[in-house]
């Protein structure tokens, strides 16, 4: 037992401390960090859309620098930023839509990503989010902006030495397949996943198309263990639903085999697949290895159902200490968790850029 628990306090201390390690690292050759995906890395877009899917109110950002609640669907920062972080980028990556910054910011690292939506079309449709190909749209107004801020030489240059990162999907299948009947008229959930494969496909081949070399395709959690999900699931006594969680690994298989292909066929590039369903499923199952005393419920409200403006500042259920909850609503993770998850993900896959 002594020995276990000396295991976990090493993980801990280098989950939370291996991102300063690395800021010492002064050969890192990536200048920016350009973000695409959904809530898992949006830092406030949806702020500026019409659409119901924000989070821009209190209790959101309560352990934000200031306690500022920014769009980002946590208590504090998201992964992407402590992976710029850890990068020696900045200690946070602001929203493309976001008018409090400009181009001088953007050209550092910026963020396109829109919560809620994902691979397909239709999802973005459900909560009127931005889809994947206005994420794109406005991408490649940044490079222009981006050429006329800093020149076209050096704009390229930057552009083919950032990182780009992109991670989406579980709304495909939880928000989508699993709840409207389009897609499953269509596809069996095997065809789905190849489906959405194809537009990733084709997602990362036109951007690198405009330049993107260094990119990281981010694969899907154990979306089954979500306590949202995990609410639905009642009478098994709220236990994740295996069968979602099997989806999400199956899926992920296509996704590592996608980044396979496209590194054979697209000259210079550098594709890799990061994968956080391995490391967030031992969380989820021995939390509190990893210093966490609640994995089953989220920190706001009844921790069961409530997310967006159902998490609300006046909520009494609403925990007091988020850092002993592996998720902050019922869909989305606390900061704590999403600095073990970018320090896995900056140890291994992403330590190839560094």
């Amino acid at each position: 037992m002594a020995n276990n628990l000396s295991n976990s306090l090493i993980l801990i201390i280098v989950s939370y401390f291996c991102l300063q390690i690395f800021l010492l690292n002064v050969d890192a050759k990536v200048t920016s960090i350009i973000v695409f995906g959904d809530s898992s890395v949006d830092s406030g877009n949806n702020n500026y859309i019409p659409t119901v899917l924000k989070s821009n109110f209190k209790p959101y950002g309560r352990d934000f620098k200031g306690g500022k609640p920014t769009g980002r669907f946590s208590n504090g920062r998201i992964p992407t930023d402590f992976i710029s972080e850890a990068f020696g980028v900045k200690e946070t990556v602001p929203a493309y839509l976001d008018p409090a910054y400009n181009i001088t910011d953007f050209a550092t690292g910026v963020c396109f990503a829109s919560a809620g939506t994902g691979y397909d079309n239709l999802t973005s449709q459900i909560l009127n989010v931005m889809p994947l190909w206005k994420e794109l749209e406005d991408y490649e107004e940044y490079q222009m902006r981006l050429k006329g801020y800093l020149g076209t030489n050096n704009a390229e240059e930057m552009l083919t030495e950032a990182l780009y990162i992109i991670s989406m999907g579980t709304n495909d299948f939880l928000e989508n397949y699993y709840v409207l009947p389009n897609r499953p008229l269509q596809y069996t959930i095997e065809e789905y996943q190849n489906f959405l494969t194809g537009i990733a496909r084709s997602f990362i081949t036109r951007i690198y198309e405009l330049g993107a070399r260094k990119i990281s395709l981010t694969g899907l959690p154990p979306m089954g263990c979500l306590p949202l999900e995990r609410t639905t699931n009642l009478l098994s006594g709220r236990d994740c639903i295996q069968n979602y969680n099997k989806v999400a690994n199956d899926f992920n298989k296509k996704l590592r085999a996608l980044v396979a292909t496209l590194n054979s066929e697209l000259s210079g590039i550098h594709l890799v697949f990061s994968n956080p369903y391995d490391i967030f499923y031992k969380i989820i199952q021995n939390p509190e290895s990893f210093g966490f005393e609640n994995e089953a419920f989220a920190c706001c409200g009844t921790g069961t159902f409530e997310m967006s403006y159902l998490c609300e500042e006046h909520n009494p259920f609403t925990c007091r200490d988020a850092n002993k909850y592996v998720f902050w609503d019922s869909f989305h993770p606390t900061e704590k968790t999403n600095a073990i998850l970018a320090a896995y993900s900056v140890t291994t896959t992403l330590s190839v850029f560094i």
